[in-house]
């Protein structure tokens, strides 16, 4: 199961955030995630996909409804979204003391 939450952000080096700003950077990361996969989903769907998919997303608030239609359409959806995920958190691992001396330096302000 994927989950993106404060152990993931431990995980990547962290740990050291305060609360206030984890749960910022958590809503980043699955914005960024969403988008990431959605983009890399796209490519593989034909315009008759896109268009239904995209009419699932806007008219349906069921989440489910989208999901099934993933799996139906695009099986190997879930292998998008761990690759993604992977590579996500590659980036941001290597700029974690980055990120880190950022909040630092802006909670300073």
């Amino acid at each position: 199961m994927l989950r993106i939450d404060e152990n993931l952000l431990d995980e990547l080096g962290l740990v050291s955030l305060p609360k206030e700003d984890k749960r910022e950077l958590l809503g980043q990361l699955y914005e960024t995630l969403q988008l990431r996969v959605g983009m890399k989903l796209a490519e593989q769907m034909s315009d008759t996909q896109l268009e239904e998919f995209d009419n699932i997303t806007k008219n349906q608030r069921d989440e489910k409804v989208a999901l099934q239609w993933l799996e139906t359409n695009l099986p190997n959806y879930k292998q998008v979204v761990y690759q993604e995920l992977e590579r996500l958190k590659e980036e941001i691992k290597k700029d974690a003391d980055k990120i880190v001396q950022a909040v630092k330096e802006q909670r300073e302000q």
